[in-house]
């Protein structure tokens, strides 16, 4: 089944998961909102996960980054290689939001608070509503995201208190990965300008940013076209491919523009009405006849004729 760790045989992404949901459920009093997905996310991949309003996409996404508790199922994320399944099995019963594994570790993210999937787990997310800080320089909203490692080291130690060479090196990597980052979505030469004032689609591409600075090993984006026009959906899928091929990190991501999606995935799931209904490569999900009757708002039984008078 989809969403179980794999024997080694199957789909990449079955072979080697970073991230797998097993039988998630999410159910808002009388309203069952994600009714029983299970799906893995492959490592160092881009996973798609897409279907009609409505279909339960972003309460997969917040189940998955803490902001909501499941009402069933298990989410869990591995830090090297996938866990073997009698770890995963010894870690869920014993009650345990994590555990150290032959080969890394593993975290089941149902059971963690929503700030430590993201400082624990290394999960990091951005919103479909673009939520810069639009006061604040684009370096600065940059910095922002790595409070979390500089607080780690903490704020009120000697160091930080008498602005010891120590802290100066942590604050000087702070920046200098701030720069980087900018440097990779062009915005350099904006450094000091408020985030505010940038065109819409660079406040995407520096929310992305924003979010690497995180280090994550998980990126989860929120329709990080929606709004986008074709040059900027252009340059949004560059640096999306550049993250996956130059820092390994894996992606998963809600989207609409299927022109994105079939452009940079791997992997699509495919909801609907909160369950899945297809999981596959891009090219096997786009001639799905229930994916088809589901966006073209027809019986599965008449897709295909459908497909064969409008075209594909």
């Amino acid at each position: 089944m989809a969403g179980e760790i794999s024997d080694g045989s199957g789909r990449a992404w079955e072979r080697d998961p970073i991230l797998v949901a097993d039988h998630l459920s999410m159910r808002f009093g009388g309203l069952v909102a994600v009714n029983d997905v299970s799906f893995c996310a492959g490592r160092g991949e881009v996973t798609a996960v897409i279907g009609p309003n409505g279909a339960g996409k972003t309460t997969v996404f917040n189940c998955i980054t803490g902001f909501y508790k499941p009402t069933m199922g298990r989410l869990a994320l591995f830090h090297g290689a996938a866990a073997a399944p009698a770890e995963l099995e010894r870690v869920t019963a014993a009650g345990l939001s994590w555990g150290r594994t032959q080969k890394g570790a593993l975290y089941l993210l149902e059971r963690l608070a929503d700030h430590k999937v993201a400082s624990w787990a290394r999960v990091a997310r951005t919103f479909q509503n673009i939520r810069l800080f639009s006061g604040m320089t684009v370096l600065e909203n940059l910095l922002v995201a790595q409070h979390m490692s500089l607080s780690a080291s903490g704020l009120l130690n000697p160091a930080a208190i008498l602005n010891l060479p120590s802290w100066r090196r942590q604050q000087k990597a702070a920046v200098d990965l701030a720069l980087y980052w900018l440097h990779q979505i062009g915005l350099a030469g904006r450094a000091d300008d408020p985030a505010g004032d940038l065109p819409y689609g660079d406040q995407r591409r520096l929310e992305v940013a924003r979010a690497m600075c995180t280090r994550p090993v998980l990126l989860c984006l929120d329709e990080p076209a929606a709004g986008l026009n074709p040059r900027e959906s252009a340059a949004l899928n560059e640096l999306l491919l550049s993250i996956r091929r130059e820092h390994q990190t894996s992606i998963l991501l809600i989207e609409h523009d299927m022109s994105v999606v079939m452009e940079i995935s791997d992997h699509v799931v495919v909801l609907e009405y909160g369950c899945k209904i297809a999981d596959g490569t891009p090219e096997e999900v786009r001639n799905d006849p229930r994916v088809i009757a589901s966006y073209l708002g027809v019986e599965e039984d008449a897709a295909p004729a459908v497909v064969a008078e409008v075209g594909a």
